[in-house]
């Protein structure tokens, strides 16, 4: 199952942190690293802080937008160094590993790290289903990039570790492209109902896509949901031949 789990790092500007990444992921059995349009890489300092885990550096991939590092995945967790409000579950490190260990069995699962200044923008906090928060001393909370990798895990590691602890399996999920297929679908189709104006769409689109990512709809669910729009596209194509 840690073959099915990828580490994310969106836009990295100090190479060496991509290198210390890729030694926290061999440390505890990781090996997918992907790279989202980071600021300068391939770099000698990558190298140099990766140390035994040259091979995990050399396997990376690098990737122009986070919606391609993620596409094929069912679960994304978003990561933050402030306890924001995202509208989103929020996970502490230990059930994110519990969580990645139990997911992972069945398809692939992505923790997704922002950039070293800012961490993630919220439009890609908008694209994930949970939300992990690594509670540290107020007076000085931020860890830097590489520690939380290193904490996430060796959560993960302990998870899988006990995985015959593990819940089993009970639902199945659709991968991240299919649910944008959705959202382009169901676009599509409130578009043509006018349930969204374009002079007034204000937050629909947004408020529906953090709701379903929150929801996870189950693959046969989403079959459901994307029949229903089918079907209201045949009404709408029947009154328009009258």
């Amino acid at each position: 199952m840690l073959n099915n789990i990828r580490i994310v790092l969106i836009n990295t500007f100090h190479p060496g942190n991509i290198g210390a990444a890729a030694r926290a992921m061999k440390n505890m059995g990781l090996s997918q690293l992907w790279l989202v349009d980071p600021l300068d890489y391939p770099h000698p300092d990558a190298e140099s802080r990766a140390a035994g885990a040259k091979d995990v550096l050399a396997n990376a991939r690098v990737v122009p937008t986070l919606e391609e590092a993620v596409a094929d995945c069912q679960l994304v967790i978003g990561t933050s160094a402030r306890n924001r409000s995202f509208d989103l579950p929020l996970l502490d490190a230990r059930e994110c590993g519990l969580k990645c260990a139990a997911e992972s069995r069945d398809g692939e699962v992505a923790i997704v790290f922002g950039r070293e200044t800012m961490g993630m923008h919220n439009h890609e906090i908008a694209q994930c289903n949970f939300h992990v928060y690594i509670p540290a001393n107020p007076d000085y909370p931020v860890l830097n990039v590489a520690q939380a990798i290193q904490l996430l895990c060796y959560e993960i590691w302990m998870a899988h570790d006990q995985a015959e602890m593990l819940p089993e399996r009970r639902s199945e999920y659709p991968r991240h492209g299919e649910m944008e297929l959705f959202y382009q679908h169901l676009e599509k189709v409130l578009r043509r109902t006018r349930f969204i104006i374009p002079q007034h769409e204000g937050r629909v689109l947004d408020k529906l896509h953090r709701y379903f990512n929150r929801s996870r709809p189950e693959r046969g669910e989403l079959n459901m949901l994307r029949g229903i729009l089918a079907s209201v596209e045949e009404v709408l194509d029947a009154e328009g031949k009258d």
